[in-house]
């Protein structure tokens, strides 16, 4: 790869393609495969279309920090993320300008440390409850498990609602916008959603599924005017400090339908890639174990034993590197801009990787190993600040992330502290990134108790 000081070409190199479709055969038949080919090939900035849209990739932190903080107003969310609209509406994920700042700063302190902190007993004692179904020689597909279960645990800390009985439909409901999000991000053109295609059909009847019990629920906390405590709570009570103004039912079921997808998604499949990394490493899962035993013994852990499960923690912040959840952002420009030395049009797309730039050798010893360890010398204050990632970055930094990574840790050292979790003989996991990175078709896994 080359350096981000070195670019001073009027043009970012890049690979030709197809006169009509450009690289998009090549992006939908391997992304991860071709982003990463970019990078090896033509270096730190790279220009490439998908069809008629003209695509810029940059692999260097520094690039990645001009884009997402230096020149963040020059930006708006790229073409893919609007397609999301039927199913996100305007939620802070989607929305852009004066009105992301505004639902920004209302949605801001559901998610200050303290509030986030009442939340970790429920995490545990619904891992717990899920741990009740589990027993040695049990065959479990860990990824719809860590799905049903952090979709649990998110209805009960958003909504303060016991969803158990629905999870199965509610996960089947969101797998389909997801799957709908991939149809259209790899076609050039996508029919508009009154046409009744049978892909627009499925996604309406889920995101009708999903509308129903959202708004069911902001309507009875309404008439209830109860504050229990949980961040719709936070959202219904929240005021606009200039004027007063609080967020109305489609404002709140916007931003609750966001937080009720990427809070749930992202932190189940950073714990599945979590089980199937350590079912490799079986050196790294017993150094994992012997910290769970030292620190717990024979209990259940709390948010006090936070700061003593640190590798426990190295465990999931390797995990995001090796696999990261979110594995490409990108954003298109609104005014004329640089990325380094080159010309940012109106209306290109800067695309930045985490997974080509968190396995970058320049920033990370021997990249494609799961290493935990790398991370318990000081390495994060060593590396540039955006060699590595995994919730974005600057003012649009994932408002979650804290939460997320304090119910991945503690979720990861309640299931570890009792089970083994080991791959059925062959399993070999085929990535799927979609607006995730997912394991296509699941992992099996097999049940060791360690009682």
């Amino acid at each position: 790869m080359g350096s981000a000081l070195t670019v001073g070409l009027e043009t970012p190199p890049g690979p030709k393609g197809n006169w009509l479709t450009g690289s998009l055969p090549a992006f939908r038949r391997d992304r991860l495969g071709f982003l990463t080919e970019c990078a090896q090939t033509y270096g730190d900035v790279v220009a490439f279309r998908l069809g008629p849209r003209k695509m810029m990739l940059v692999n260097h932190p520094d690039l990645v920090e001009e884009v997402l903080v230096t020149n963040n107003r020059h930006y708006i969310k790229h073409f893919a993320l609007r397609m999301t609209e039927k199913t996100l509406g305007n939620g802070l994920l989607t929305s852009e300008s004066d009105f992301w700042r505004r639902q920004r700063r209302l949605a801001q302190p559901a998610f200050h440390r303290e509030r986030i902190a009442g939340h970790a007993e429920v995490m545990v004692a619904f891992t717990e409850r899920m741990l009740q179904t589990w027993s040695s020689g049990q065959v479990r597909d860990v990824q719809e498990a860590m799905m049903r279960l952090t979709l649990e645990i998110i209805a009960k800390t958003l909504f303060d609602a016991d969803v158990s009985a629905e999870s199965a439909a509610l996960s089947a409901a969101m797998e389909t916008t997801l799957r709908s999000f991939t149809e259209r991000v790899n076609h050039l053109v996508s029919l508009p959603d009154f046409i009744p295609t049978p892909g627009n059909l499925r996604l309406a009847r889920a995101v009708k599924r999903l509308d129903a019990i959202i708004f069911e629920m902001i309507a009875r906390r309404r008439a209830s005017g109860e504050d229990r405590g949980d961040l719709l709570s936070m959202l219904l009570n929240a005021q606009d400090e200039n004027n007063g103004d609080r967020m109305t039912d489609r404002q709140l079921r916007d931003e609750a339908m966001t937080l009720f997808m990427a809070g749930h998604e992202t932190t189940a499949n950073t714990l599945t890639w979590a089980w199937y990394l350590l079912a490799q490493h079986p050196e790294v899962e017993a150094r994992l174990h012997e910290e769970l035993d030292q620190v717990l013994g024979d209990r259940a852990p709390t948010l006090a034993d936070l700061p003593r499960l640190s590798f426990t923690e190295h465990v999931i912040t390797e995990s995001l590197r090796v696999h990261p959840t979110v594995w490409l952002l990108g954003r298109e420009a609104i005014v004329p801009t640089v990325v380094g030395r080159y010309p940012v049009p109106v209306g290109m797309t800067v695309y930045m990787s985490q997974w080509v730039v968190h396995r970058d050798p320049r920033f990370f010893e021997d990249p494609e190993s799961f290493r935990p360890e790398r991370w318990q010398d000081g390495l994060m204050k060593r590396i540039p600040r955006y060699a590595y990632f995994p919730f974005g970055g600057g003012p649009r930094i994932c408002i979650g992330n804290s939460f997320a990574m304090m119910e991945a840790v503690l979720l990861l050292a309640t299931i570890a502290r009792r089970f083994r979790l080991g791959l059925e003989p062959g399993t070999k996991a085929k990535l799927l990134p979609t607006m995730t990175l997912r394991a296509d078709g699941g992992i099996p896994m097999v049940l060791s108790s360690r009682r």
